[in-house]
């Protein structure tokens, strides 16, 4: 070891003693759930501390409310500065298991109980609670293998989407008779699934309640994946009677979202802790832009972005004030001159403000080109490597929840003096191999063989299918996530790349990555 390197690693030592720690229950135990809250952190030299592995589940494998609720009692950090609880991994073992009947009203009502127990034993921490409304689709996979009894298995969850997609109730006709021929197809596996919903209404309500009778000091639910019709509306109508009647939006909100709430949670507490209410300014890229919606929320991305800053303990400045940081927002359809326009921007922002950048070209189905240009445009004008923040994954919540918590992480490392430039690098190439080079490039590949090979159904691999997809994912990415760090981050070398497939299928992968400055 060098003398630099002892220097480093003292320092890094002495760092860690003095972090602050933030305690984050995760909504289960994907990359972009469990993985980049403590990535996040690490960017502001915050400490974030989760629940053992093995207690979180995996994929169909609910986990472990019980001792989770333990943990947090006894396991901890008692200096803990913040708590970020996933009420749906509390209660049901995770956004999946929360899906399905299980977990009866009462049992429920004490999981919640117990969380408010753990908060009063933790009077001097900020203490959050996010919870899902049940989305319309149920968890899809074949009724094959390990899945065969999971509920809503094989045929059943498209039938039962179709119901839940119709007006509430359906509206014409034809509608009225589509609704009667999938009440018979489905009979009892409604049934379920309507019960499922109402149960996990009333386990909302009864964490808002909650919050209302101080058990918590933060309440966010976030609709996963549902769009302005649907089973949902009369669910997100009674909690947002409730919320109104009895708490103030800084207690309490409701708004589209699911996998980046603890990040924008976490953002939230960075800020408090720096004491900083960052000014965010929101530039599109055509100037519609903001009256796009996302097929799978049920708001224009205007009103999504707008709840997200403030969530995130920001506030929304007009396009001529000071501003912190400049949240670019790239839409689909965006016209060759306003691309053009809009790439120049972005390279002629000057600090003190940050640039955090949105790309939503996903919301273009299949259309990789267009998915893949403003990557290509930033890396082509040298600033794809020194903006401060960028997503471009699955929804508008999903990828503004993750874009704008980094840019506040880097604001609050920076007034705490915690700020650490290899973790924020880290972060965004991250976000560029997963968001770009794997949704656009590797996983449409991999899903191409997978189907010429017989195998249409991606959402469940089993046996040797799974080794082999994990294989050739590895093997695919691998090249193109060198080739991003060499054009992005060229200041820093590959100090070890790990690439797996965390759940048997193909919708996601997970990344570990480090980087070390280049001698």
């Amino acid at each position: 070891m060098t003398n630099g390197d002892a220097m480093h690693s003292i320092a890094a030592l002495f760092s860690a003693v003095l972090a602050l720690t933030f305690v984050v229950v995760p909504l289960d135990d994907r990359p972009v759930t469990a993985q980049l809250p403590k990535l996040l952190g690490a960017i502001a030299g915050v400490q974030v501390v989760e629940p053992p592995v093995p207690l979180l589940g995996r994929y169909l494998t609910p986990g472990d409310p019980d001792a989770i609720l333990r943990w947090l009692r006894s396991e901890a950090p008692a200096d803990a500065r913040a708590y970020i609880v996933s009420n749906d991994m509390a209660v049901y073992g995770g956004l999946v298991a929360s899906r399905i009947p299980g977990v009866s009203r009462a049992l429920a009502y004490t999981r919640v109980s117990d969380l408010a127990s753990v908060r009063a034993s933790r009077p001097a921490a900020s203490f959050a609670v996010f919870g899902t409304v049940m989305r319309l689709a149920p968890t899809g996979v074949p009724a094959t293998g390990g899945a065969k009894t999971f509920p809503f298995a094989g045929d059943v969850w498209p039938l039962v989407q179709t119901y839940a997609n119709l007006p509430d109730p359906p509206q014409t006709a034809e509608q009225q008779a589509l609704a009667v021929r999938l009440r018979a197809r489905l009979g009892t596996n409604l049934d379920a699934y309507l019960a499922t919903r109402a149960r996990n209404r009333d386990v909302d309500l009864f964490a808002l309640r909650t919050e209302a009778e101080g058990g918590f000091d933060r309440v966010l639910l976030g609709q996963d994946d549902a769009g302005p019709v649907g089973l949902h509306l009369r669910d997100l109508a009674a909690l947002r009677r409730f919320s109104a009647a009895w708490l103030t939006p800084a207690r309490a909100s409701i708004e589209p979202g699911a996998d980046e709430l603890a990040m924008v949670l976490e953002g939230a507490a960075l800020a408090r802790e720096a004491r900083v209410v960052p000014r965010v300014r929101v530039i599109y890229s055509r100037a519609d832009g903001g009256t796009v919606n996302d097929p799978l929320e049920f708001a224009p991305i205007a009103t999504t972005i707008d709840d997200i800053i403030r969530s995130c303990g920001a506030r929304q400045v007009a396009a001529d004030a000071a501003a912190d940081v400049d949240l670019f927002v790239r839409v689909p359809a965006t016209s060759d001159a306003d691309e053009q326009t809009f790439v120049a921007r972005i390279a002629g922002d000057a600090p003190p403000r940050l640039r955090a950048i949105a790309d939503l070209s996903f919301l273009t189905p299949d259309d990789y080109v267009q998915q893949r240009r403003l990557t290509g445009d930033l890396i082509d004008a040298g600033v794809a490597g020194s903006i401060d923040a960028f997503a471009s994954w699955n929804t508008v919540a999903n990828t503004v929840g993750t874009a704008l918590p980094e840019a506040i992480a880097v604001i609050a490392g920076r007034r705490l003096g915690t700020y650490d430039a290899r973790a924020h690098a880290t972060f965004t190439l991250m976000r560029y191999v997963d968001d770009v080079a794997f949704h656009t490039v590797v996983r449409p590949k991999i899903n191409d063989d997978l189907s010429a090979g017989g195998i249409d159904d991606h959402t469940y691999l089993e046996g040797d299918v799974a080794r082999r997809t994990d294989a050739e994912n590895r093997a695919l990415l691998w090249p193109a996530g060198l080739d991003l760090l060499a054009r992005i981050a060229a200041q820093y070398r590959d100090a070890g790349f790990t690439i797996t497939l965390p759940w048997d299928r193909t919708f996601e992968t997970k990344l570990d990555v480090r980087l070390a400055p280049k001698r």
